[in-house]
């Protein structure tokens, strides 16, 4: 495993950390079992950064840890364990201490290693900043709860600038991959978080996934024009890591298999090792997806719950793979996980959306979800696909109640 260390800090972190959003599950809970077997081989392979938040799989994820992982004192030492304060969903300064508090006692630890203000914007920021949040950050790591402070961001880069230099934070955590090089902070934040000193943590190395689960035709074709051939996640992985300024990224790894490559791929990309020919190709790869893709989601899930059922992320997922694969391959899987095999037993359609704006507001992307749900319902659901998925629902239904 290859370290990086920590600016303003003595830690060597891991260049692969491991992103605790998208634990194995079993259902819609944490499969405890196979999650706890992948982060304890992930830690002896040298991941040595544990992250979580608040919100993370319904409130399930720090509990996961504390429960299962940090419980064990000899791990606990191997460890750096980061979390963050759900700053979108605090309007009193009481609620500071009364949530951090109950992070240490879900997460069985004294202390926090890496803490972050989750998901700041610039108009976040200011409502942190009038509810005293920097006094509260003193005051935290003064008691020696907390070694280092942070912030992670989805907003504009102008304002990324503003919150770098409203504090004397210790590193944030930025969306970064090879599609996103100039979005929100972008490789200029990158850099001016950099030249402060502050530590860089990477976010969305693979953008959910979609970088690495099915590569459209145009794509592929780039990639092996290389002279070393390797698969799209290894090329994602290694560009991040080819900057310097970057401590680490973070890998929701839910998969043995994937976390084996990633830490061989940690193992053996150093910082600028790419060549000018490599550079050229995920130039290339770049301007051909941003050419392809209808709309940026990352499956991250700050969407949900959707007040009338609507699986955001899931039906985002297939419009892209509508424009980039396969039409009626994506039609026939949106009709058959929106329309058939529903948790409820009742068809959650694009079409079905009420325009009530939530999920924009919570949306890290900025996303205009409400056009894309008409989007969706115009191209995707023929009158046709949703009468075979109606004939088809109370099959289903039945074969649930047996």
């Amino acid at each position: 495993m290859q370290y990086r260390k920590m600016p303003k800090s003595e830690d060597k972190l891991s260049v692969l950390g491991y992103g605790c959003m998208r634990l194995p599950t079993k259902g819609s809970s944490i499969d405890a079992e196979e999650a706890k077997r992948q982060v304890l081989h992930a830690i002896e392979g040298g991941v040595n950064y544990l992250d979580t938040a608040w919100p993370y799989h319904r409130g399930a994820s720090e509990s996961f840890l504390g429960e299962h992982i940090l419980n064990d004192k000899a791990v606990r030492e191997k460890v750096y364990v980061a979390t963050k304060l759900p700053c979108f969903t605090i309007s009193k300064s009481e609620k500071f201490d009364e949530i951090f508090n109950k992070q240490l006692s879900k997460l069985n630890i004294d202390y926090v290693d890496y803490y972050l203000l989750h998901s700041l914007s610039g108009s976040t920021w200011q409502k942190m900043v009038d509810l005293g949040i920097k006094e509260w950050m003193d005051k935290i790591k003064k008691e020696g709860k907390v070694r280092h402070m942070g912030f992670s961001f989805h907003g504009k880069q102008e304002d990324f600038f503003k919150i770098v230099d409203g504090y004397d934070f210790d590193f944030c955590q930025v969306q970064f991959n090879i599609l996103d090089e100039n979005y929100q902070a972008g490789i200029k934040g990158i850099e001016y978080a950099a030249d402060k000193g502050l530590g860089i943590i990477v976010m969305e190395p693979l953008r959910g996934g979609s970088l690495t689960d099915k590569i459209p035709e145009e794509i592929q074709k780039i990639y092996d024009t290389a002279e070393i051939k390797r698969k799209p996640a290894d090329w994602a992985l290694r560009w991040i890591y080819n900057h310097p300024q970057v401590t680490l990224l973070l890998s929701g790894m839910n998969k043995m298999e994937h976390i084996d490559e990633n830490i061989k791929v940690a193992s053996e990309s150093m910082p600028g090792a790419m060549n000018e020919k490599e550079n050229k190709i995920i130039a290339d790869v770049r301007n051909k997806y941003l050419e392809l893709l209808t709309i940026g989601c990352t499956g991250c899930g700050y969407c949900m719950p959707c007040p009338v059922g609507i699986d955001i992320p899931g039906v985002l997922k297939e419009l892209n793979n509508y424009h980039m694969f396969s039409k009626a391959g994506a039609k026939l899987k949106y009709i058959a996980y929106n329309g058939i095999m529903t948790a409820d037993g009742n068809a959650h359609y694009a079409s079905s959306c009420i325009e009530c704006g939530k999920c924009e507001k919570k949306c890290p992307q900025n996303l205009e979800i409400r056009n894309a749900m008409k989007q969706i319902g115009k191209e995707m659901e023929s009158p046709l696909l949703k009468l075979m998925g109606a004939a088809a629902r109370p099959i289903i239904n039945r074969g649930r109640k047996k």
